[in-house]
C-alpha cells in the first residue's frame, strides 16, 4: 500500500505546462502565441458577442414577452412542510403561528426583496392551526379549514383577489 506522499499521477496523465513568452527559441515566444498586435493581443480583453462590426445577434433577435416591474415575490410555505415542523416541535400547534415564528424555525427565508410568506397545498396537514401569512392560496385555506383550523392573510381585499386569479 502506497503511502499518501508516495502517490503520484499516472505517467502521461498530465501535459507539462508549456510558458510562453520565454524566447523565441520556445516556439511559444514573442507574441506568445497571440499573433501580432492589435486589440486581442493584449491584456485584460473580452469580446463577448462581438461579431467584428457586424450588428450582434443578440441586437439583431426580437425582444419578446413582458416583465412586470412591479412583480412581488413570496417566500413559499407548503401544508406538508408545516406539518412536519409541527411534528418535529420546531412550532407550536396550540398557538397562533406568524410569518415572525415560520423564520425562527427555519421554515421561510425573507429578505428584502420578498413581499411575504405564500401558503400553498403541496401536502397534507393532520392538525388545526392558527396561521397569520401574507397570502395563501384558495386550496391551501380549504386544508386548514378542513383540519380544524384558521388561515389569515395580510393582504389587502384587492391583492388578494388579484393574487388568487394568478394562481
Amino acid at each position: 500500500m502506497p503511502k499518501l506522499n508516495e502517490i503520484r499521477d499516472n505517467e502521461g496523465a498530465r501535459d507539462k505546462f508549456k510558458r510562453i513568452g520565454r524566447g523565441i527559441g520556445s516556439g511559444k515566444g514573442k507574441t506568445g502565441g497571440r499573433g501580432v498586435k492589435g486589440q486581442k493581443a493584449r491584456t485584460g480583453v473580452r469580446l463577448n458577442g462581438f461579431e467584428g462590426g457586424q450588428l450582434p445577434i443578440y441586437r439583431r433577435m426580437p425582444k419578446r414577452g413582458f416583465v412586470n416591474p412591479f412583480r412581488k415575490d413570496y417566500a413559499v410555505l407548503n401544508l406538508g412542510a408545516l406539518d412536519r415542523a409541527i411534528e418535529e416541535g420546531r412550532l407550536p400547534a396550540d398557538q397562533p403561528i406568524d410569518e415572525a415564528a415560520l423564520k425562527a424555525a427555519g421554515l421561510v427565508k425573507t429578505s428584502a426583496k420578498l413581499a411575504g410568506v405564500r401558503l400553498l397545498a403541496k401536502g397534507e396537514i393532520k392538525r388545526a392551526v392558527t396561521i397569520t401569512v401574507t397570502g395563501a392560496s384558495a386550496a391551501a385555506v380549504a386544508a386548514v379549514q378542513a383540519a380544524g383550523g384558521t388561515v389569515t392573510t395580510t393582504l389587502p381585499v384587492a391583492e388578494a383577489a388579484s393574487e388568487a386569479a394568478e394562481g
